[in-house]
């Protein structure tokens, strides 16, 4: 039991630069609150005694803003991060590792009572502040999930989903952030790199630059063969482009670097 509290106070000092001691933790952080409560409430709903453990689940809510329902599984090391306002439905299941803010709501989508409603989170996911994770498929290992998105099916492992209705993005954060091949906590989950719609617009418009440039040298080229042999490039219109005026850096500031 006190190991289990030791690690949970630890993981919360690794991923919070805000937290400055153990005591400060234990004492003042309502996610480690809520997970200690939810522990003899989930053992009670298992064992029977299901009004007592939806009634420590209601205290816990009640003391700490996060709502966790009595027959959710959450795994070791799991850090509610400030966590207002959190929802936790019966069937999810958290897996150890993760870290969940404010807002988030792992919700289900059927009304059918003993099916597996809500999701599953694996190993070492984040759920960024308001996101909702709604349905009981599986969000995979090292998953990252947006602030605000919404997500309705399966993440890979490894997959960073963002928007609304999430869009995935393949490939770890750690892919993409690390310095030298060593692996760090991004907190939030995502970095500015990860908005797809942005990815796919600096895409478009890096080919259309590309396009311009190509179009511009071909004229040039074709009036330079022409006096070359003394002719007029007559076959050159006069409004042919043959100087580029495409303002892609323009553009790609305002769908954002």
């Amino acid at each position: 039991m006190f190991a289990r509290l030791r690690s949970d106070i630890q993981c919360i000092l690794e991923r919070d630069p805000a937290a400055r001691s153990a005591w400060e933790v234990l004492t003042l952080y309502p996610g480690l609150h809520a997970v200690v409560l939810h522990r003899p409430a989930h053992w009670c709903w298992h064992h029977g005694l299901r009004w007592l453990g939806a009634f420590i689940a209601h205290f816990a809510r009640w003391v700490t803003g996060i709502e966790i329902h009595p027959g959710a599984k959450i795994g070791e090391r799991v850090f509610f991060d400030h966590a207002m306002g959190v929802v936790v439905g019966e069937t999810a299941e958290i897996g150890d590792g993760c870290t969940i803010y404010q807002g988030v709501t792992l919700g289900g989508t059927s009304l059918y009572k003993g099916t597996k409603r809500h999701p599953t989170l694996g190993r070492d996911v984040v759920v960024s502040a308001g996101a909702k994770v709604l349905g009981g498929f599986t969000v995979g290992d090292g998953a990252r999930i947006g602030a605000n998105a919404v997500v309705i099916k399966p993440v890979p492992a490894g997959a960073t989903a963002v928007g609304i209705p999430a869009r995935i993005i393949p490939g770890t954060p750690a892919q993409r952030e690390a310095a030298g091949g060593r692996e760090t906590f991004l907190a939030y989950g995502v970095t500015q790199s990860d908005d797809p719609l942005s990815l796919a617009m600096r895409g478009l418009i890096d080919n259309a630059s590309s396009q311009e440039h190509q179009i511009a040298l071909l004229w040039q080229a074709i009036e330079t063969l022409s006096a070359g042999r003394g002719q007029k490039a007559e076959c050159v219109p006069s409004d042919a482009a043959r100087d580029e005026c495409f303002e892609a850096e323009k553009l790609t500031q305002l769908v954002g670097k």
